[in-house]
């Protein structure tokens, strides 16, 4: 899926960014905040991953996960960005696992050959 032509992840690197920015320049806005930006950004991209593949639960549970560990730190829960990156990575784990068990090839597997020898071997 594509936002305006570029992968989601860069938009929401660019949001984070720019609200740093835009904060250490002047606009006022305090960690719960900047926190909840982008909790909310990602969010709103886990839901159009969603839409758009058509079966995208997993993405969408993903983004709000995501969205809510951002808003959990935002307002005080003490995890170092290892212990977030661990749970993500659980999370990613388990949803590939589930998703993995939920879709089927589009185009079935190209038939192999069986090799000479075995063929003889079989009588052909």
């Amino acid at each position: 899926m594509r936002i305006f032509g570029r992968e989601p992840a860069l938009w929401l690197a660019l949001l984070g960014v720019a609200v740093k920015l835009a904060t250490a320049f002047g606009l006022d806005l305090t960690n719960d905040q900047q926190a909840s930006v982008n909790a909310a950004s990602l969010a709103v991209v886990g839901v159009l991953v969603a839409a758009s593949t058509h079966d995208g639960i997993a993405a969408a549970a993903l983004g709000l996960l995501q969205a809510g560990i951002a808003l959990a730190v935002g307002f005080g829960l003490h995890w170092a960005p290892d212990q977030q990156a661990t749970v993500m990575s659980f999370a990613a784990a388990l949803a590939a696992m589930w998703t993995r068990t939920q879709v089927t090839a589009l185009v079935p597997p190209t038939p192999t050959r069986k090799p000479a020898a075995t063929a003889r071997a079989a009588g052909r």
